[in-house]
């Protein structure tokens, strides 16, 4: 089968499209061929090897796991022998660690979820990762009618996702995202949605009952300038620093929360196939809409990869198989 493959840490000159054996499935996994998968920014991390204390888990000199991709929606083609939920046919999409970019995976079978009639295989792959974080993190952010939000990175593959939870929930919602997506932002039901190259938004006089912080492009002091006096700030588990990466943010939050009465949280996401589950429902019904703004087929995911890096692609980006 083809897959794209990488055995050494880098930019996406290190990807390669090639021929891989096809995996064999355990009792409690079934084999699925894979129609659509989609770009995330911790394929980005994992490809590149960043932040570097991140690679007591990737690998120290050279990635364990050779094929990249999360994100996968198809059709199950072989079931193991304890496999109950799923048979031979039914369309599932569900998270992997890694190994999503390729033609057939071995998935557990309690990563899965069916996918409903009604949603495309593509609309399916953009949901496990970004859609579950965002969905986490608004319900960590306490949203809900009338609560005022901002949304900073509302542009991106978990942005795009927040914007529209909140919204369905009933919040006031502010995005802010860079000039080109600003479109795409308001698109998706903001009701503000401020460029962050013209108005820096933590000097504004508004402050938000919630704070959903995607690009941790300023100080946790500033954003509490604009966070209500009992508001809750959602830092991301994000992408600052090379070494450490986000756990600055995330260690200065929880030391800080304990003595203030706004609220300040780290978003450590987990995966859910229930979450998972619901987002699709939402889809199905029609509620929400993956933000998809480029389609590629599976060959040409090292361009994805650089579009993704390029920082304005906005929403999510789809490989076809």
């Amino acid at each position: 089968m083809k897959a794209i493959v990488y055995e050494k840490y880098g930019p996406a000159d290190v990807l390669r499209y090639t021929d891989v054996d096809r995996p064999a499935i355990g009792d409690d996994q079934v084999l699925v061929r894979v129609r659509a998968t989609s770009v995330n920014a911790a394929d980005r991390l994992v490809m590149r090897g960043s932040p570097y204390i991140a690679r007591a888990w990737f690998g120290l000199r050279r990635p364990r796991k050779t094929v990249l991709g999360r994100d996968i929606a198809g059709t199950v083609e072989q079931v193991g022998a304890k496999v109950t939920g799923f048979q031979v046919g039914d369309e599932v999409c569900g998270e992997m660690d890694q190994r999503g970019f390729a033609e057939y995976v071995a998935a557990p079978e309690a990563n899965l979820v069916r996918k409903p009639a009604g949603v495309t295989f593509e609309q399916a792959a953009s949901l496990p990762v970004a859609g579950t974080t965002a969905l986490q993190a608004v319900r960590l952010g306490q949203v809900g009618p009338g609560t005022t939000v901002l949304v900073n990175g509302a542009s991106g593959g978990v942005g795009s996702f927040a914007v529209q939870l909140a919204r369905t929930l009933g919040a006031q919602v502010t995005g802010v995202c860079g000039t080109r997506n600003v479109d795409l932002v308001r698109s998706l039901g903001a009701h503000h949605v401020i460029d962050h190259t013209r108005e820096d938004v933590t000097r504004g006089s508004t402050r938000f009952d919630t704070i959903i912080d995607l690009a941790a492009d300023h100080s946790l002091s500033a954003f509490r300038r604009v966070l209500a006096p009992e508001g809750v700030y959602i830092s991301s588990n994000g992408t600052r620093g090379a070494v450490l990466g986000p756990l600055p943010r995330l260690l200065a939050v929880a030391v800080t929360s304990p003595f203030l009465r706004q609220k300040l949280r780290g978003l450590i996401v987990r995966r859910s196939v229930e979450d998972l589950d619901h987002l699709a429902g939402l889809v199905a019904a029609g509620k929400i809409a993956p933000a998809i703004t480029r389609t590629l087929p599976l060959a040409e995911a090292a361009d994805a990869l650089r579009l993704l890096e390029g920082r304005n692609a906005g929403g999510k980006i789809v490989l076809t198989v």
